[in-house]
């Protein structure tokens, strides 16, 4: 861990100090930036210096580029690093939005410093990031595939565009919202999501009650991956959500 750098694009300079001092303690190496213009600058140099970072953790309101335009120019660039998201904007449809814009995580202010450092060591090992390279894991960042965006974990492949899912190649069948939660998953491996998260990001629409609807649909998808064996891929993380383990 001890060279594992993380960008802390943050305008407040006492949560950028405390952000950068708490992960500093679990062994990260931290470099605070304070707008997104200076965010820009300093991943472009890091990039030249064939030294990315491992992971941006960025604010959304912020002097000169906005979190996210700065989400999206990495993602329209082709990198492949996590970004966590910490913003007071809370709405649903913000969660939404910069998850489906390329952000892997989204924290609400005020949010505490044990969780944060709990989703980045989740994001580092299930990305199992370094530069794009693939994971022991057998984990593969999002690729383009003829112009299309692949995400391919183990058995499992999804074409995002052409809206399939293929397991050894086969294509299996999945409703939208089926698909929509394979997507999430895959998307953030080793990753827990709550029922409401899934909810939420799936649907949509806000979770008012706590019914069986996730884990109907969860059940559902697991009786479709049982005939190749890969239905373990999904973990029910008791008391917490549900996870893709990315096969080891």
């Amino acid at each position: 861990m001890d060279d594992t750098r993380i960008l802390v694009v943050e305008d407040d300079a006492d949560i950028n100090e405390v952000v950068c001092e708490r992960l500093g303690r679990d062994g990260y190496v931290c470099v605070p930036a304070y707008s997104g213009s200076e965010a820009r600058l300093a991943l472009e140099r890091a990039a030249d210096a064939g030294r990315p970072y491992d992971l941006v953790i960025t604010d959304l309101m912020l002097p000169g580029i906005s979190g996210d335009k700065l989400v999206a120019g990495l993602r329209e660039s082709g990198s492949g690093v996590p970004v966590v998201v910490i913003s007071a904007r809370g709405a649903v449809d913000d969660r939404v939005g910069l998850l489906r814009l390329g952000a892997d995580d989204y924290l609400v202010k005020p949010f505490d410093l044990d969780e944060l450092s709990a989703r980045i060591g989740a994001q580092l090992r299930g990305r199992g990031y370094a530069g794009g390279a693939e994971s022991a894991g057998g984990l593969r960042a999002a690729a383009s595939d003829g112009g299309h965006t692949v995400l391919a974990i183990g058995r499992w492949s999804l074409d995002i565009d052409a809206h399939t899912f293929r397991i050894d190649d086969e294509p299996v069948s999945l409703t939208n919202i089926e698909f929509a939660i394979v997507e999430l998953l895959m998307g953030h491996p080793d990753t827990v999501f709550s029922k409401r998260q899934v909810y939420e990001l799936c649907w949509g629409e806000p979770y008012m009650v706590d019914d069986n609807t996730v884990t109907a649909h969860i059940s559902k998808i697991r009786a479709k991956l049982r005939a190749s064996g890969t239905d373990g891929y999904i973990r029910t993380v008791w008391g917490l959500g549900v996870k893709l383990a990315v096969p080891r």
